[in-house]
């Protein structure tokens, strides 16, 4: 397929497969999926130290599910900006309660890692898709999705690393500069024999880009749907919408829920979002009013 320049899509953003293949599940595109958010950190920026507990992650996935969520995100490891790296031994602690009573419920199940270890670990107990800020760029990582026959993968794009990704990052041209980037990581799965339609693409908002560079993005989304992979955007809350909701993180909801809406109609068709029920209701209404 070839490639879209900025501003100038070359076609009409539908990914090359009518499902993304996800381990256990063919999810359909074709309505828009919503990736429930499920941080199981003390520091995320939006909602770290909320589920201090097995028990209280659990009865906030059973939330996500009952206000509309098609997949579950687990984090165990904060990637905003500034914050530290944890060992795989801690990341995995916090995963494994969580991930093995997840893997009964019959729901797709994402795990927001970027440790070849904790991937390897979470897709023999039962994790569908892997949800990788590097872009399996970690050694170990691309054959730990190529030992999978199944597993769906979200490839992000991040410039730098989250402790100093947001220390004056530069582009010459960040939608050519993002677009190229993803394109290559998707040429590195492909050549380990993981399939087109097991793959996801993410511009990576927020990490590593200024608000110019993530308007610019944003207003160019299209040159990535145009890509053939599944587009996922992750707006949800971000620093981003401060401009338009100059509120606390968790006070976001009316800018999220608007930005997903153009990343909806810009092309994506995965939101990784942290207010389900009011982006379903939103998304849905969006749809059935677009036809």
């Amino acid at each position: 397929m070839p490639l879209a320049t900025a501003g100038h899509p070359a076609g009409d953003g539908a990914p090359t497969c009518a499902t993304w293949q996800a381990g256990r599940f063919a999810l359909p595109l074709q309505r828009t999926l919503l990736m429930g958010i499920v941080n199981l950190t003390p520091d995320s920026f939006s909602d770290g130290g909320r589920l201090p507990s097995p028990t209280a992650a659990l009865e906030h996935c059973r939330r996500l599910l009952d206000e509309g969520a098609d997949i579950l995100d687990l984090g165990a490891e904060s990637t905003r900006p500034g914050a530290q790296a944890v060992d795989d031994a801690t990341e995995w602690q916090r995963l494994q309660p969580v991930l093995r009573e997840l893997v009964g419920w019959k729901v797709p199940v994402s795990i927001d890692t970027y440790h070849p270890p904790t991937m390897l670990a979470a897709l023999d107990l039962g994790a569908d898709i892997i949800n990788d800020i590097h872009a399996l760029r970690q050694p170990g990582a691309l054959q730990a999705l190529a030992g999978s026959d199944s597993a769906g993968v979200c490839l992000m794009h991040m410039q730098g690393e989250p402790a100093s990704m947001q220390d004056q990052p530069h582009y010459d041209d960040v939608v050519v500069q993002v677009r190229d980037f993803l394109l290559q990581r998707v040429e590195a799965a492909r050549a380990l024999g993981v399939g087109a339609q097991r793959i996801c693409i993410d511009p990576g908002f927020g990490f590593g880009k200024t608000r110019v560079h993530n308007l610019e993005l944003a207003r160019n989304l299209r040159a990535f749907a145009d890509l053939g992979p599944v587009l996922l955007a992750g707006v949800s809350r971000k620093s981003m919408l401060a401009e338009f909701a100059a509120v606390a993180p968790q006070q976001r909801v009316h800018a999220s829920i608007g930005a997903a809406l153009a990343c909806v109609a810009a092309g994506a068709r995965v939101l990784r979002v942290h207010d389900v029920a009011a982006t379903r209701d939103a998304v849905r209404a969006f749809e059935a009013l677009r036809g």
